[in-house]
């Protein structure tokens, strides 16, 4: 099968819409499918430039969100001229953003069917970008403007059960699937403990906490801040490691500060997906997170492939994650319980490997592969209800 995948977002830019879009895409073409990316460039140099079918064109930089970029529609338009029809039995569309209109654009063009999935839970997303509009007002603009676009698709793919119930209680009529991105069999490979520890002079017996995320306003990590110095008054020496860029960093930093934490909090930046990250994850006690927003939750699993149990409220996405794990902590959105359970955990390492026994068993049963084949199954669905007339026109 010959798939196109359209994306406003990808690598150096570390999210879960770039590892969603890497993973599927490795195991598609390891199925001997060709998978060709368009997405953004970015100021230096550009990651897998041995890969002939990622496309990089040129991006602007989102106003109140520098790290992300939107690709420029002459040019997405000037490079959609050269594809002919048959070139692609399907296009998939991974940003609701330039790529989604780019990608409705070719699919006429080329008479394909347009899959998309819908990554991100933008109604609690967009007000912290445009602070000058009432909430009331985004989160409005924000549901009318995701039905509209889910209508003018052939499939939506929600990366979660919520996140589809979400978008039928919108209004959204399109067909739905729910498929959630997998772990590939690189996420198991045992990442270095102490050596990470000793990089960044981190003592062995220090207890250590960690999240992995975008450091934005919507992952909610004022909340384990405030957790962190409730957590403090018994482990005086805890420490938190963000691993992780994005535009709330200034006011994390200000936030750590205004709580007392600066010996306690250590911004790591974005991490290489590869074995940094790995040893990032192997390097905490515990994995915390607090998100209200996640579509999915990625980071859990792969803090679990680890073998670093979690702690974590359960919203959204990660509802669907953790449900049924076993080297996971369910925790309440309330500092002092969050705290308690955290504290139970650094407090007792044999509980605490036992856990992170049980979490990669959990993390197994996510298996990249087979997740793939689902979507694969998708696209031919998907492609077979195509009407003749389109495919003719």
């Amino acid at each position: 099968m010959r798939i196109l995948m359209l994306s406003d977002v990808y690598f150096p830019r570390v999210n879960g819409v770039s590892t969603s879009i890497n993973t599927f895409r490795d195991d598609l073409i390891a199925l001997g499918h060709t998978c060709v990316l368009v997405a953004p460039e970015y100021p230096g140099p550009p990651e897998r430039p041995d890969d002939p079918d990622i496309i990089r064109l040129p991006s602007w930089r989102v106003p109140f969100d520098p790290e992300d970029r939107l690709l420029v529609w002459p040019r997405l338009i000037a490079w959609g001229r050269t594809v002919a029809r048959g070139d692609f039995d399907v296009i998939h569309v991974q940003t609701p953003f330039t790529a989604h209109y780019a990608g409705l654009r070719l699919a006429r063009q080329i008479g394909a069917p347009v899959v998309e999935t819908y990554h991100t839970y933008f109604e609690h997303y967009l007000h912290h970008y445009v602070p000058a509009l009432p909430e009331t007002w985004t989160k409005g603009f924000a549901r009318r403007l995701t039905v509209s676009q889910c209508h003018a698709a052939d499939q939506i793919i929600a990366p979660s059960p919520q996140m589809a119930d979400a978008l039928r209680a919108y209004g959204v009529t399109a067909p739905i699937a729910t498929l959630p991105t997998g772990l590939p069999a690189s996420a198991f490979v045992k990442g270095d403990r102490s050596g990470f520890r000793a990089r960044h002079a981190i003592p062995e017996s220090r207890p250590v906490a960690l999240f992995v995320g975008r450091v934005a306003h919507e992952k909610n990590i004022d909340f384990l801040l405030r957790m962190l110095a409730e957590l403090r008054k018994t482990i005086p020496d805890v420490l938190l490691l963000i691993a992780g860029e994005g535009p709330a960093e200034g006011h994390i930093r200000t936030a750590a500060a205004l709580l007392g934490l600066e010996q306690n909090v250590l911004m790591l930046g974005n991490m290489d997906r590869g074995q940094t990250l790995r040893d990032c994850y192997c390097a905490a006690d515990v994995f915390v997170f607090a998100s209200r927003t996640e579509t999915q939750g990625l980071v859990l699993l792969e803090a679990m492939a680890q073998g670093t149990p979690v702690v974590s409220t359960a919203v959204m996405g990660t509802a669907d994650v953790l449900s049924g794990m076993h080297g996971a902590t369910v925790a309440p959105e309330n500092e002092v319980e969050f705290a308690r359970l955290t504290k139970e955990l650094l407090n007792a390492p044999g509980r605490r490997a036992a856990l992170g026994r049980l979490a990669v068993a959990d993390a197994e049963m996510w298996s990249s592969s087979h997740l793939t084949q689902r979507l694969l199954h998708l696209y031919q669905s998907v492609k077979a209800r195509q009407p003749r007339d389109m495919e003719a026109a």
